[in-house]
């Protein structure tokens, strides 16, 4: 019998889970309607977007109505009775979700990153079930990461054989959206250190999720500890995600493009905020000779270059969106290196485009922007938080290996 090794003395302070929906969610019938479905969700979700950082209230009405939408069942296969859409339209529906709450849209990634991965490593008795799940409604949640690991690759958390089902146990951290979810999938070892994604119910015995979550940015994305003291998980639900990385995937361009397309949306909320401060709140400077913000030369040439930068980040998402569909359907060494290097190229400046269109926007906005009645500093602080996943400097170095060298980048979830 395997005996835990997890402290669960915060297990006092677990949130209960919350029931499955009642209702089938609607199944998404092609891209445009994708795209025509978070463009109606984004316009609710935005309303009250300020009001949820500023008191950290948890989206429960948004994140159900987002998931019955049928937009977290996009990228299951058409075999299986799902949408398919193209991975170009996957990442937009996620940055127009993200330019309206960046949290909310954070909170799919993992969800639609196991759906991939179970496309490309389970056998067809278990894409049948999982894929029946997601088709329903239910929401994945994630307990990968772990605090204080050497490396994000550095896994403590393992299972057990114990013939119809394992037994896991460990400690995650930054578990965006299991608090909410309905499944929480579990990296865990085996006996022979190769990775897995154990799905065990949210309120499975031994399950823990903590609301501890306390960064400055991305507050709602319903992440925090999860306790796992010898959970109990169906060998149906053990998904072997290691195989996506033992021959070459798309896996990881999948992963990346969501990540890639949060910091677009928060770059485009910023633009907007800038764009609509300045039209109705700022003065124009003393020096200008100008009766109106909107006239400032130089605030005209910096949205100018802002709305630019951006452009060429979204149209970087799209073609490795593109990219990646060529992967998913032709998987080999040359469809999916192009699929992460494209995703490497957009990562870069969609980091880049966040950063500067959050900060840019007090700038250009002026003094009055900073009071906290607006809560414009959500953005700023979204865009820190956000693009610190994955860090562009080593997506330089992807970039200069593959380009000067001919070295495909490395098969991972970072790549």
């Amino acid at each position: 019998m395997t005996l835990s090794q997890v402290n669960t003395e915060n297990a006092v302070k677990a949130v209960p889970a919350v029931p499955r929906p009642a209702e089938p969610a609607h199944v998404i019938k092609d891209d445009a309607e994708a795209i025509a479905v978070a463009r109606r969700l984004a316009a609710e979700f935005v309303k009250d977007s300020a009001k949820r950082d500023r008191e950290r209230i948890w989206p429960v009405a948004e994140l159900d109505a987002f998931s019955q939408s049928g937009l977290w069942s996009i990228n299951v296969p058409k075999a299986f009775g799902g949408p398919e859409v193209s991975y170009a339209t996957l990442a937009k529906v996620i940055e127009i979700i993200s330019a309206a709450d960046s949290s909310i849209g954070q909170i799919a990634q993992n969800h639609l990153g196991v759906v991939a991965a179970i496309r490309t490593v389970s056998d067809v008795a278990q894409q049948k079930l999982l894929f029946a799940e997601v088709l329903k409604g239910t929401r994945f949640g994630n307990a990968f990461s772990e605090f204080g690991s050497k490396r994000a690759v550095d896994f403590e958390t393992r299972f057990s054989d114990a013939g119809d089902h394992v037994v896991v146990n460990g400690r995650k951290f930054y578990s965006s959206g299991a608090l909410l979810a309905h499944l929480v999938p579990i990296v865990a070892l085996d006996d022979e250190g190769r990775a897995w994604y154990a799905i065990a119910e949210r309120d499975a015995r031994g399950l823990t999720v903590i609301d501890d979550w306390s960064s400055f940015g991305q507050r709602t994305t319903l992440s925090g500890t999860v306790l796992l003291d010898n959970v109990k998980v169906p060998k149906t639900h053990l998904v072997p995600g290691y195989k996506g990385y033992e021959v070459p995937s798309a896996d990881g361009a999948i992963f990346q493009i969501i990540q890639v397309a949060v910091d677009t949306g928060i770059a485009q909320a910023a633009i907007d905020e800038t764009v609509a401060f300045v039209r109705t709140k700022s003065r124009a400077w003393v020096d200008s000779g100008q009766d109106h913000a909107w006239e400032d030369p130089y605030t005209i040439q910096a949205v100018g270059d802002l709305t630019l930068r951006l452009h060429a980040a979204q149209a970087l998402l799209e073609k490795a969106g593109y990219a990646i569909d060529r992967a998913v359907l032709n998987p080999n060494a040359e469809t999916v290196a192009e699929a992460q290097i494209v995703t490497a190229e957009a990562k870069i400046l969609s980091t880049e485009i966040a950063i500067a269109a959050t900060n840019k926007l007090f700038e250009l906005a002026g003094t009055r922007s900073t009071l906290a009645e607006h809560n414009l500093d959500r953005h700023w602080r979204n865009a820190r938080t956000h693009t610190l996943h994955d860090p562009v400097r080593w997506k330089y170095a992807i970039l200069g290996r593959y380009f000067l060298n001919g070295e495909n980048p490395p098969l991972h979830a970072w790549s």
